[in-house]
């Protein structure tokens, strides 16, 4: 059964999300499954607190319901997480989207549960900004040259569009990460994952801001610059330091805003083992 929609609770809130549910027809001579049985063990994930143990007391009654007829069963879950973010100075707030799914699995082996999110951030080019320094420099040394250095001068040119004459390119960037649980692992980091991930990369998207909040955002551009391969390695070392964690494979996506076409790494960990 795909695309049911199904209220869900995580960190606290109500989310709108579509679920995937289903088991293996192991027992050839079935014609099919009961669909009803599926859609009726899904009623607690309504009332409780989304978790592994949830997760696995639902995939159990998927299989209860279907004794003799199947060994496994699976439940995806896709929604977004809204979290309330301040601005950088101001005591502004606004909230962010961050879309998530999340793929689970019980067998003869127990429970497997992967998770996947979005985090959105801007990356500027650390290429382009050394051009536009030079752009800079150049028209500074044609300005002053033959010129006593004066201080006040030099202040007002730098604060003029005839002394920035070139800005670096940035664009709006998006990393997905896509993390498998330890079997240990009691609750769901989406949270985590994202407080720590737009920490690592520095400049995640802003919601409200003021004039004093896009002036620190601009300065934290400039002093965090990266290609994708930078943000896909400060990724990597992030989660590595997730204890809960037993295997990531992650995609850092910058959208060019000098070129037609995107910018991509990759980066994984043991993403390959069962």
């Amino acid at each position: 059964m795909h695309a049911i929609a199904l209220p869900i609770v995580l960190h606290g809130q109500r989310i709108a999300c579509r679920v995937n549910a289903g088991v293996s027809l192991d027992d050839g001579s079935a014609r099919g499954i009961h669909m009803s049985r599926l859609y009726l063990a899904l009623e607690p994930l309504e009332q409780q607190e989304l978790n592994p143990a949830l997760l696995q007391q639902v995939l159990a009654q998927f299989l209860h319901s279907h004794q003799d007829l199947s060994q496994q069963a699976y439940l995806d879950i896709r929604g977004e997480l809204l979290l309330q973010r301040p601005a950088l100075v101001s005591p502004l707030t606004g909230w962010k989207a961050y879309p998530f799914s999340l793929r689970s699995r019980l067998d003869e082996q127990g429970l497997h549960v992967e998770l996947q999110l979005e985090i959105g951030y801007s990356s500027t080019c650390p290429c382009s900004a050394a051009l536009a320094r030079q752009l800079i420099q150049e028209q500074f040394s044609r300005e002053f040259a033959g010129k006593s250095l004066d201080h006040a001068a030099i202040e007002q040119w730098l604060g003029s569009s005839q002394g920035v004459l070139a800005t670096p390119h940035s664009q709006r960037s998006t990393a997905t990460v896509q993390v498998r649980l330890r079997r240990d692992c009691a609750e769901l980091p989406l949270q985590v994952l994202i407080d720590a991930g737009e920490q690592a990369l520095g400049t995640a998207l802003q919601t409200a801001v003021k004039r004093a909040d896009e002036q620190a955002f601009a300065l934290a551009n400039g002093q965090n610059l990266m290609f994708c391969e930078d943000a896909a390695r400060r990724l990597h070392r992030m989660l590595l330091e997730q204890t809960q964690l037993s295997g990531f494979h992650l995609s850092v996506v910058h959208a060019e805003s000098l070129h037609a076409h995107d910018a991509v790494a990759h980066s994984s960990w043991q993403w390959g083992r069962a």
